[in-house]
């Protein structure tokens, strides 16, 4: 996701070469974007945000600490995933 300035015009260029099934989620999309509270950013806006390089160091940290997370639990996990279901 860029962080350019776009223009009133610009997107309204996207919204007119949209399909039409595709207008209702554009209508939905644009109408929560305008009621949302403009300073506060989502956690995946926020993280969209930063440069490509913090992104893979976050996803990279976040997936070792999950491999951690299922070597340290995978006795727990055997046990209610055996038997018959």
């Amino acid at each position: 996701m860029e962080t350019a300035t776009y223009t009133y015009s610009q997107v309204q260029e996207l919204v007119v070469q949209l399909p039409v099934k595709k207008l209702p989620i554009a209508y939905h999309l644009l109408v929560d974007l305008s009621t949302s509270d403009a300073r506060s950013l989502s956690l995946q806006e926020d993280f969209l945000l930063l440069p490509i390089a913090e992104r893979r160091r976050l996803m990279d940290e976040q997936a070792r600490q999950m491999v951690a997370h299922y070597e340290r639990t995978a006795s727990e996990r055997q046990a209610w995933q055996a038997g018959d279901f």
